[in-house]
């Protein structure tokens, strides 16, 4: 139950960014109360509104990562137009863009002059390799920061070329550090006064994420350089995928207690009393004997089977799931990890939430993502532009708003 008003509320974000990390950020800070303007180009608008799933002329990818947000549509090479945006970083308290550096300095919106009109504005830049360094300039993606940074040449199996993720890892993640990121530098401002520049890097986060690699290599003298092993990790026996009669399904048995367990399970009390593997390293040392173990005595059942009777013996272990099997999981309904939205021209649609869960906030986004320009005359009216002067900028292309926001007779 909602106790108390949400964390961030009365912080005002100006969203200028495209495609993923930038709008996931903001989407992040809506959802913990945050005011939040999203500043689209005409006529286009966010490139993100160009990319699939499309339904009646609608981006999910766009609905997805921008919903709680206000859409302003606003020529800034106009000079009438980046006054505008310049009178709402007076006001605002936060900036996100993930332009390559050095991108907005020249239209006038880079750290330097908008911290001249704004000196309490935390500005979260992201960028393929961030804003320092011999690489700074380069352009970049997700794509390109997981290739960089060691994770690819992990995954999949030996000799074969490696396999794409499927889910934007380094967008994600680096979004979700950037949150993190924007929230200390608010904090801090209350201390200080003063806002900040945050020079965030897919290539840096990503980096960030090696639980193992690094150590690895690093303390064993640059021995030790991790190598894809397929299905299942060599130094953690038994923890991997595998192959049951109608699917796949995984088990995390790496833990003493566990694998004895289940060493009990598919082998007996033979296998259980076998010394050699009461260890991580004795497993480790002999996972090409317990490998096959596993495999036949899971290829011999169903899914349901297996994770029956590792169910009763307490071995970690689930279904590899598809994404419809994930959507009618009974606990992700639980969770409330699928919100649903009342949208002005789809209607009733569903979407991925957050996962955050407050004792005291609700922080589920039920207001959808904008039409493009959808809010352009309620921004610049509370700026103080008269409604001539709003006609006069519709009329003459610094104020853009697509053809539907005219049938929702307000903001046109």
């Amino acid at each position: 139950m909602t106790t108390q008003a949400l964390p961030l509320a009365g912080i005002r974000v100006i969203d200028y960014s495209h495609f993923l990390a930038g709008p996931f950020v903001s989407r992040n800070l809506a959802a913990l109360g945050a005011e939040v303007i999203k500043v689209e180009r005409p006529t286009a608008g966010d490139a993100g509104r160009a990319h699939a799933y499309f339904i009646d002329g609608q981006s999910g990818y766009y609905l997805q990562q921008n919903m709680g947000k206000q859409g302003l549509c606003i020529n800034l090479k106009d000079p009438r137009g980046l006054k505008m945006l310049h009178q709402l970083v007076e006001g605002a308290d936060v900036f996100v863009e993930n332009y390559r550096p050095g991108a907005l300095g020249k239209l006038g919106l880079g750290y330097e002059e908008l911290s001249k009109i704004n000196p309490g504005l935390v500005y979260c830049s992201i960028s393929a390799y961030g804003h320092s360094g011999p690489d700074s300039h380069r352009a970049g993606f997700g794509l390109i920061a997981e290739a960089k940074s060691g994770i690819m040449a992990m995954v999949g199996s030996p000799g074969e070329t490696p396999p794409l993720l499927r889910i934007a890892l380094g967008d994600m993640y680096t979004g979700a550090n950037s949150v993190a990121a924007i929230c200390a530098a608010l904090l801090g401002r209350v201390k200080s006064g003063r806002g900040q520049h945050i020079d965030m890097a897919l290539y840096d986060c990503l980096v960030s994420m090696h639980e193992y690699a690094i150590q690895c290599y690093t303390l064993s003298g640059g021995k030790e350089v991790p190598q894809p092993s397929g299905n299942d990790l060599p130094n953690s026996t038994l923890y991997g995928s595998f192959t049951a009669s109608d699917g796949h399904l995984v088990i995390a048995a790496q833990v003493d207690d566990a694998w004895k367990r289940l060493a009990l399970l598919i082998g007996g009390q033979a296998l259980a009393a076998d010394t050699r593997f009461h260890s991580a390293a004795g497993r480790n040392a002999n996972r090409l004997e317990i490998l096959p173990l596993v495999r036949a005595w899971v290829a011999g059942r169903t899914v349901a089977e297996a994770l029956a009777a590792l169910d009763a013996i307490d071995v970690p272990s689930a279904k590899v799931q598809r994404i419809d099997e994930v959507l009618a999981d009974p606990q992700i309904k639980a969770r409330g990890m699928v919100v649903e939205q009342q949208h002005p021209v789809l209607g009733k649609i569903s979407l991925g939430n957050l996962p955050y869960h407050f004792s005291g906030y609700d922080t589920t986004q039920t207001e959808p993502a904008p039409l493009l320009g959808q809010h352009n005359r309620q921004i610049a009216g509370a700026l103080g532009y008269t409604a001539e002067q709003i006609d006069a900028m519709v009329s003459d292309g610094v104020l853009y708003a697509e053809a539907a926001v005219a049938s929702l007779g307000s903001d046109a």
